[in-house]
């Protein structure tokens, strides 16, 4: 990078964290403040608090590359979106305000019993713990593209600079330097989408640009196909992602505990609408970002691989030449009949357009087959499989093309959202293990600055597991896909627990508890014996709980402690 890429990398490194301490610096003084901000935040922060936690560095590094493998299908997954923010709207939110708890689970006990809160607890435990190490390897793909850093450092110093900055400031600095962080973010998009339409060839408008992404299917936003083991389509996105976005907003303490900190019922009912309606265009417009993309490098030749050490791996060894010559020929042959088709439907020939259409797909798929080639060949090489570059690709068109200073900007963009992210995540962690486990089971008596002394230590050995998980990150593919797959192992049963204790008065606590290991154990036979894709478990697994809670609850003999819990 240039000297002044790094002046304002650094700068912006530097501004987004310090002014999230310096607002938040009168909302330290006890665990109330450090957890819940002694519930004092407007609406837009938390709202933008609430996008920037799930904004991480992977939405920027794996949803451009989703988009310039896959395509946008990806952003039917969010469609399911808005329908959850409206019912957590009416629902959670006044529940758990009035219900006056640190965290989601506990009201699971007062709801039901101590053992089903401290299981929900461990499911929450378990499940974030992975994401908050996926989120904190996003920022190695970065280092490892531009200078060739290993994971483990790059890890290693993330993860530091997150535990440190979370345990000074707690939830209200994370809070306040979301919502500076979300406006550099968006910034960073309009800037993206500028400068991929600028780049293009002469002669390549935006209306062109859009129309060759189309005609080569980058533009599939919509699959109203009905098929359960795709991933992305219209149903899956509507129904499946419904189900995962209300376990996730309504059941994650790393979302719930953004809409505790509000001012009131209302201003908390507001941050989860604001992002119904602001979700779903930012993941389309970085979808697009990601088709653009596509798009450019039909003009300018892409490497066969975009991660640069399997490159150099790959280039070692007997059979590459070949291939790489034949991803050549099929980028000439591509370029040519993109031009062609470009030239031919501005001319408005219906015949020419047919044939130009057939030639660039032809094209596309000679060069996917020398790629998939070349990707077979280093799997081979090197032992091991699953293989995916997809993280890498937005990274090397920016660190390659874009103007200088503004890569500096759109690094210190992935950088402060993988700050922001992971240390939401660490700050909800540490709130859980403070409160669920270690206040109820172990220390129930202490003072205020104890637990507060506690909440630290605990975000500390969080940030060291999340590094710790960060090396297997690597081997997960799409980590956009990776962080959503490992929620829709969990987010279900506590989606349907939940659902037990707010809608089924008569359900007890023994009932649910059982009602959610057998869900469990239903979302993981899916996995081992089906081929379902992940968005349905969080159908299926939020029905078993709902279904089984009932019927054993039915079993079982009344509690009259039960009828006399909180509802």
């Amino acid at each position: 990078m240039s000297t002044a890429d790094w002046i304002v990398m650094v700068l912006a490194m530097i501004a987004i964290p310090a002014f999230g301490l310096w607002r938040g610096r009168r909302n330290r003084r006890d665990i109330n403040d450090y957890l819940l901000a002694s519930k004092s935040m407007p609406w837009y922060a938390m709202g933008l608090s609430i996008m920037a936690t799930q904004a991480s560095a992977i939405t920027f590094i794996a949803t451009t590359g989703q988009a310039y493998v896959d395509g946008m299908r990806f952003v039917q997954f969010y469609f399911g979106l808005p329908i959850a923010m409206v019912i957590l709207a009416a629902t959670a939110v006044p529940i758990f305000h009035k219900a006056g708890v640190y965290t989601a689970y506990e009201y699971l006990e007062r709801r039901f019993d101590a053992k089903t809160r401290a299981l929900t607890s461990v499911v929450f435990l378990v499940s974030r713990g992975m994401a908050a190490g996926i989120a904190i390897y996003a920022p190695a793909i970065v280092m490892s593209s531009i200078f060739g850093w290993p994971d483990r450092v790059t890890t290693l110093i993330i993860g530091a600079v997150c535990v440190i900055y979370t345990t000074t400031g707690g939830i209200p600095a994370v809070t306040w330097s979301d919502v500076l962080q979300m406006s550099v973010i968006f910034s960073g998009l309009i800037l993206a989408v500028i400068t991929v339409i600028s780049l293009m060839p002469h002669g390549v408008g935006f209306g062109d640009a859009v129309y060759l992404a189309g005609a080569i299917g980058k533009l599939n936003v919509v699959d109203l196909k009905l098929d359960w083991n795709n991933r992305y389509n219209l149903w899956s996105g509507v129904f499946g992602g419904t189900f995962l976005f209300l376990g996730y907003f309504g059941c994650d303490q790393s979302q719930v505990q953004r809409f505790l900190t509000g001012k009131s019922v209302a201003q908390s009912r507001l941050s989860l609408l604001f992002n119904a309606m602001a979700k779903v265009p930012m993941q389309f417009f970085i979808l697009f970002v990601g088709a653009m993309v596509f798009v450019f490098y039909l003009f300018n030749q892409p490497p066969l691989l975009f991660q640069k050490d399997a490159m150099t791996a790959l280039a070692k060894q007997p059979g590459y030449s070949q291939i790489q010559t034949q991803f050549d020929n099929a980028f000439v042959k591509r370029e040519h009949a993109a031009q062609s088709l470009n030239a031919a439907r501005k001319a408005g020939d219906a015949a020419a357009l047919g044939a130009a259409v057939a030639d660039y797909r032809s094209a596309q798929h000679e060069a996917d087959a020398a790629r998939s080639a070349g990707i077979k060949l280093y799997q081979k090489t090197e032992g091991q499989s699953g293989f995916s570059d997809t993280n890498y690709i937005f990274l090397s068109f920016v660190t390659k093309y874009f103007p200088v200073g503004f890569i500096g900007l759109v690094i210190a963009v992935i950088f402060t959202a993988a700050m922001s992210s992971s240390s939401g995540e660490l700050n909800s962690l540490a709130t859980v293990s403070v409160m669920d486990i270690y206040r109820r089971h172990f220390k129930p008596h202490a003072t205020d600055r104890h637990y507060l002394i506690a909440s630290r230590v605990f975000t500390a050995i969080w940030g060291t597991w999340a590094v710790a998980f960060a090396q297997y990150a690597r081997h997960l593919g799409s980590l956009v896909e990776a962080v959503n797959q490992v929620g829709s192992f969990f987010y279900p049963v506590m989606l349907g627990t939940f659902t037990l204790g707010f809608f089924f008065k008569r359900v007890q606590g023994g009932a649910a508890f059982w009602a959610l290991l057998v869900g469990e154990a239903t979302i993981v036979a899916c996995a081992i014996f089906t081929k379902i894709a992940f968005l349905w478990y969080n159908v299926i697994g939020a029905l078993v709980v709902v279904v089984f809670g009932v019927l054993i609850s039915k079993l079982m003999p009344p509690s009259p402690e039960n009828e006399t819990r909180l509802t």
